[in-house]
């Protein structure tokens, strides 16, 4: 599935796979345990939110930041991970910062009335994240129904800051930041090459 957003086009669904672009598996972390000896060892990770399979259906994967830079690729031929300038772009065909979530966020699938309109067709879900600096009893996993995060490919190597994008059910807003690990998992969508 795929929607045209100004001059762009996205997958309107979150990426889903579980091999590169050459064929080699993505290891999936089953557990918090691998979670972390995956971003100890800087090699690349998969999970499902709270590594129920069934969350992946709807959401997607969670992936580290490790997948999103491996050299085999992680998105599929044809499409790429989105620059930093990708994502504003896409803000600005739909209004700005201020208002481009209302337009991207799914018409169901937030908690508390936090849906969107989904004009723009993106289909933009609350899947959750996972964070391994949060020690939680939740194995890192936070927000589902309440927050989604997507990589982007814009990163700093020096301090290992990835730009990223969230949509909340609190907000319109589509929020981004530049300060977060290579070891978080999040969603991934795709722009076509």
């Amino acid at each position: 599935m795929e929607t045209i957003i100004g001059h762009q086009k996205w997958m309107a669904e979150n990426l889903n796979v579980d091999s590169f672009r050459n064929g080699d598996p993505i290891p999936q972390a089953k557990s918090i345990k691998e979670w972390n000896k995956a971003a100890r060892n800087r090699e690349p990770a998969w999970c499902y939110f709270a590594n129920k399979t069934e969350n992946g259906v709807q959401f997607g994967k969670l992936y580290n930041f490790f997948a999103v830079i491996d050299p085999r690729g992680l998105a599929p031929e044809g499409w790429r991970i989105p620059t930093q300038e990708d994502w504003v772009q896409l803000s600005t065909s739909l209004g700005g910062h201020p208002v481009a979530g209302r337009a991207l966020k799914n018409e169901d699938g937030c908690n508390d009335q936090g849906n969107g309109n989904n004009l723009s067709g993106f289909s933009a879900m609350p899947g959750g994240f996972r964070e391994i600096t949060l020690l939680n009893s939740n194995n890192g996993f936070l927000g589902l129904g309440n927050t989604g995060y997507w990589w982007s490919s814009t990163y700093d190597s020096r301090t290992e800051s990835v730009w990223v994008v969230s949509l909340s059910k609190r907000d319109d807003k589509l929020f981004t930041t530049f300060d977060t690990a290579f070891s978080d998992g999040y969603s991934i969508r795709c722009i076509k090459d």
